[in-house]
């Protein structure tokens, strides 16, 4: 995987589908699309609060999958931040197939619980 932060609170990940992500000979594991979408909401609610001297950990974590993604697949998961409290934040998230005309793979929700990031040792 490899990401681009698009701005405060917006990133994109990117990731390839390969061979070792497969469970079925031709579509992706759930959880490789779980990871990705995971790690762009996480990513997203981080650089939102980033500024503040701020981390963020996963309190809830939703996904919704609507196609299977395949073998050779170019995956783009597009997470924004929707809510900023003082302490949660709402994320929302789309893992999109770049090479199959922008086909929704899935939609993911999460929480983040935003903390002094000395807590985390930084």
């Amino acid at each position: 995987m490899h990401f681009n932060v698009i701005g405060e609170g917006s990133v994109e990940y990117y990731l390839v589908i390969k061979q070792d992500h497969l469970a079925t000979p031709y579509a992706a594991h759930g959880g490789v699309v779980a990871a990705l979408a995971d790690a762009a909401l996480g990513t997203a609610g981080l650089s939102m609060v980033a500024s503040e001297n701020k981390a963020v950990s996963t309190v809830e974590f939703k996904i919704n999958y609507i196609s299977p993604a395949l073998l050779g697949d170019e995956l783009i998961a597009k997470a924004k931040v929707e809510h900023k409290g003082n302490r949660l934040l709402v994320v929302c998230c789309d893992v999109l197939c770049i090479n199959r005309n922008n086909t929704l793979i899935a939609k993911s929700i999460g929480t983040f619980n935003a903390y002094d990031a000395t807590k985390a040792g930084y």
